[in-house]
């Protein structure tokens, strides 16, 4: 049972990260060409490890038509998800992101954020149980991506009015529900084990829609593209390497 408590420490430091991009928040503002480049860097990375290694080893294993079902499944998973419960996507449309909100704004990005860590959650259980390497990948992915998202749900919070120590917490607990979704696919996958390469390519359709639909279009939203653009460069060849030196 060791591999639990390695899958859930991992999944509770990526779903932590929100903590960290929320202490950045109250700390200091972040400037939007630094908002711009984190949201690209998470992007490379996801888009890289989702395509080159999920979704290569769910073919690899499973054949082409389970992978794009599986693929497609996760997809639209997170875009109902958006749907009934949008977060980052939220605070930019209806409020803005660098701009005096409400509380009540950053609680309902806080909410949205926890529902979409679950299948998070799984990517990184799934991931682990192919391989530990591959696992440790997923949340550094996934950490990158949190980080931003902690911005976007302690700014609001600490910009009504808040204590600076109220907005981390709403942030950091907010991405404590990473460990429950790794946890629920650790112990269905452990009975499963044939389904591993099919939850990848579940979770790779979960992180590209992340990265389509909110990492980038979020970022883009204040302009300074270049900088979103060299996030993503960064991004990418972060996880080149990362995937090169671990042979994966």
């Amino acid at each position: 049972m060791t591999y639990l408590i390695d899958i859930l420490i991992l999944a509770g430091l990526a779903g932590l990260a929100t903590g960290i991009g929320g202490a950045i928040a109250v700390i200091k503002k972040p400037r939007e060409k630094i908002f711009g480049f984190l949201m690209g860097l998470a992007a490379g990375v996801m888009v890289v490890l989702s395509f080159l290694g999920m979704v290569a080893e769910a073919w690899k294993s499973t054949g082409f038509l389970m992978t794009i079902l599986a693929f497609t499944i996760g997809a639209f998973l997170m875009f109902s998800l958006d749907i009934l419960i949008p977060h980052i996507r939220f605070s930019v449309k209806e409020t803005g992101l660098l701009k005096p909100e409400l509380f009540t704004t950053g609680i309902l990005i806080a909410i949205g954020i926890t529902l979409h860590n679950i299948p998070e959650g799984i990517s990184v259980g799934a991931g682990y149980l192919h391989s530990p390497t591959f696992g440790v990948l997923i949340a550094i992915a996934i950490a990158l991506h949190n980080i931003p998202e902690g911005m976007a749900t302690a700014l609001p919070i600490y910009t009504s009015g808040a204590p600076r120590l109220s907005a981390f917490k709403i942030a950091l607990f907010s991405g404590l529900m990473e460990p429950v979704g790794a946890l629920v696919a650790a112990l269905f996958l452990t009975s499963f084990q044939s389904l591993i390469p099919v939850t990848l390519a579940f979770a790779a359709g979960v992180m590209i829609f992340i990265t389509l639909d909110e990492l980038i279009p979020t970022a883009h939203k204040y302009g300074h593209e270049h900088f979103t653009t060299l996030g993503v460069i960064t991004g990418t060849i972060f996880m080149f390497l990362l995937l090169g030196t671990f042979n994966i």
